[in-house]
């Protein structure tokens, strides 16, 4: 079963821009996920357009982080992508008419929509800057000297 993993691509990307002064190309951004510029630009977009990011195009222009970083949630950034699935698994809808499987997908359905609630409210106790917080520490902590979002 494939994971959808954008959250954390984009969270990865966000504490690497983080560490930057200046904007940095989607080209780089997706050697450092190891993905391809235009899924980088396709998730970027509905950063940009919630005022997380801004792009300038051209020479010297790529993205760049517009917002305060103790006040976006992680809840805001998975918002931002479209609120793509938080489960992998779900019900089984092959027999809709079969009362074994409307009372498996009731008990089940209960049980994901409270894990999904309990997921999105934990989402959004933690913050962009948190998570930057907790890599600087972890630098510290190795003994490397960068800031969280450079290079190493």
């Amino acid at each position: 079963m494939r994971r959808d993993s954008r959250l954390s691509g984009i969270l990865h990307i966000l504490l690497h821009m983080a560490g930057q002064t200046g904007p940095v190309t989607s080209e780089d951004l997706s050697r450092m996920m190891g993905t391809n510029p235009v899924v980088v630009r396709r998730s970027m977009a509905g950063l940009r357009e919630q005022g997380y990011v801004q792009s300038q195009k051209g020479h010297g222009g790529g993205w760049t982080l517009s917002c305060d970083l103790s006040k976006v949630t992680l809840r805001d950034i998975y918002a931002a992508l479209g609120s793509p699935s938080l489960l992998a698994i779900g019900n089984r809808t092959d027999t809709p008419g079969c009362l074994v499987e409307q009372a498996v997908n009731a008990a089940l359905q209960q049980t994901f929509d409270d894990v999904e609630e309990l997921l999105l409210a934990r989402l959004g106790e933690v913050t962009l800057a948190m998570l930057s917080e907790d890599c600087h520490a972890r630098r510290v902590a190795r003994g490397d000297s960068l800031a969280c979002g450079g290079t190493r």
